[in-house]
């Protein structure tokens, strides 16, 4: 569970990768799956440590279910797959269906945070102490698949979440396929890399992407296995990759990365929220910018992202005084 005296779930937290997972005791397995059962060896919070893959409440590849399960569908290397994991007790307990269901057993302590390090993080200020303090199941997830992350993220540059994730939805639905597993669980696998190189153009309009974003995921669907290869890298040279292609620059690696790699130190650069974010929790200023931002996290140099997410955990946000940017539908132009 998310700490005790968690402020509501309000859109700086889940910003921060908050999502709220039901109390439950998980289910048997279901017929058919792969199941791997791991004692993590300290807390563990699906919500925080799983809740940054979410894409907004409806993403066709991600539920929760009211017995405390997290789903997820993926396209692995070695084919479609569906996870679900549960954590009753002290042990986590994960069952997968599809071809890649081993990939992701294989890979479940990565997932779940066992490649991090929290120990690393020394707080340095009154809110970071205890954001940190409450939320002791956090780690930093590492997925594995870059573009898992990279599409969805390059979807969200320039628009509102609300229209990425409208995006996201209707193409992962449109072009997708049924994630395997149980069909009580209406869930949906992301298409491969050469499926999203041959959307033409007007569904791209209908979903609302245009086509700068659009021509991004087509170039980087057509170089995906050496994008994916960054998932192995460290932190500067798979930046270098992923920027490699036109359209993707600091804001789209950073956060593609924080989940592919699990980076602790890859910050969020170029946002047009989070300096003021962070410029507020640390110092009382709403107006700062990267510069200041950079410069009031460089005490937590190697886990400036963790630091990000714990302020955005905190839900410690300036008050709005300016109008929300305006939503754009081009789909209907």
């Amino acid at each position: 569970m998310a700490g005790r005296f968690d402020p509501p779930l309000t859109r700086t937290a889940v910003r921060g990768g908050r999502t709220d997972v039901p109390v439950g005791t998980g289910a048997t397995a279901e017929f058919g799956a792969k199941v791997r059962v791991w004692a993590p060896g300290g807390p563990v919070d699906l919500g925080l440590i799983l809740g940054p893959l979410r894409r907004g409440s409806a993403d066709p590849t991600f539920r929760t279910t009211p017995d405390g399960s997290v789903w997820k569908a993926s396209q692995t290397p070695l084919g479609p797959a569906t996870l679900r994991v549960c954590h009753p007790g002290t042990q986590v307990r994960a069952e997968a269906w599809g071809p890649g269901a081993d990939w992701l057993l294989e890979r479940l302590p990565a997932l779940l945070g066992a490649d991090d390090d929290p120990a690393a993080f020394v707080p340095r200020h009154r809110l970071l102490h205890a954001s940190h303090r409450r939320r002791p199941g956090l780690r930093l997830t590492r997925t594995g698949l870059v573009m898992e992350s990279l599409i969805p993220t390059v979807l969200e540059q320039k628009v509102t979440a609300d229209e990425a994730y409208r995006a996201w939805r209707r193409l992962v639905r449109q072009y997708g396929e049924p994630a395997p597993g149980p069909r009580t669980v209406d869930l949906y696998v992301m298409p491969t890399p050469r499926t999203w190189a041959m959307i033409p153009s007007w569904d791209w309009h209908k979903a609302g992407v245009d086509s700068k974003r659009s021509a991004t995921i087509v170039q980087a669907a057509r170089v995906a296995n050496r994008l994916e290869e960054a998932a192995a890298m460290e932190l500067a040279q798979a930046t270098a990759r992923l920027e490699a292609v036109p359209g993707i620059g600091p804001w789209t690696s950073a956060e593609t990365l924080q989940r592919s790699n699990g980076a602790p130190d890859a910050v969020t650069t170029g946002d047009l929220h989070l300096p003021g974010i962070i410029g507020y929790a640390l110092a009382g200023d709403r107006d700062a910018d990267d510069a200041v931002m950079l410069e009031l996290l460089a005490p937590y140099a190697g886990q400036r992202h963790r630091a990000a997410r714990l302020i955005l955990l905190a839900g410690h946000a300036p008050p709005r005084r300016t109008p929300r940017m305006p939503r754009t539908d081009i789909g209907r132009l």
